[in-house]
């Protein structure tokens, strides 16, 4: 028998991530190539609001959201801190950042879709960590092919760094807020994955 809801599930708490996460996982989409707006889930409702209109006329290259039921809190700063031989890095608090290569034109955000995380980046905004996942549109005609971030034709990846290393830069200003600190692949991006679920397990439900 199908239960139909009588209210939209809050897209970072009520959507579950999957049952074959962190290798398969529902991730949900905020903003797609098209927006010349950034769009971001407001954590209290739930429902999308403008978070700042784009500066600049780089455009984010894939569907770009967040894994629900995620948190960027101390397990995740641990292993950035691990990898880079630091003390001082945080968590930034928010659910994890995911984006989604697909061949398709997916024209409006506010969506859910199933992805095939391949790898990520890793950036830290000042002293927090603000990894990006790199995931591939389950089923996609074309990037279903790739399993690894390094299988990518370079030109993508360098596409996806640059946007990330530029999209909160405040015009006029000569200072480099978000750093990019390296690639990782597939494995790595299973266990930053693991380790933001048990960080939202643990301060969000207490677990």
């Amino acid at each position: 028998m199908n239960i139909i809801q009588s209210h939209k599930s809050h897209p970072w708490h009520g959507i579950p991530l999957g049952d074959n996460a962190p290798c398969e996982v529902t991730a949900f989409i905020e903003i797609v190539p098209t927006d010349t707006v950034k769009y971001e889930v407001d954590k209290v409702s739930g429902y999308l609001t403008i978070d700042r209109p784009q500066k600049f006329s780089n455009i984010v290259p894939a569907l770009y959201g967040f894994l629900p039921r995620t948190l960027c809190s101390k397990n995740m700063a641990a292993r950035s801190a691990e990898v880079l031989g630091r003390n001082d890095i945080e968590g930034d608090g928010d659910p994890l950042d995911i984006c989604v290569l697909t061949e398709k034109e997916v024209t409006h955000g506010d969506i859910v879709v199933k992805a095939i995380p391949i790898g990520g980046l890793r950036l830290l905004d000042h002293n927090q960590a603000d990894d990006k996942i790199v995931a591939v549109l389950k089923n996609d005609a074309i990037y279903q092919q790739y399993t690894d971030i390094s299988q990518l034709p370079e030109a993508i990846v360098k596409r996806l760094i640059h946007y990330f290393t530029t999209y909160k830069d405040i015009p006029g200003s000569s200072k480099v807020r978000m750093r990019f600190e390296g690639l990782y692949g597939a494995e790595e991006a299973h266990e930053i994955i693991r380790r933001s679920i048990k960080d939202y397990d643990k301060e969000i439900w207490g677990k």
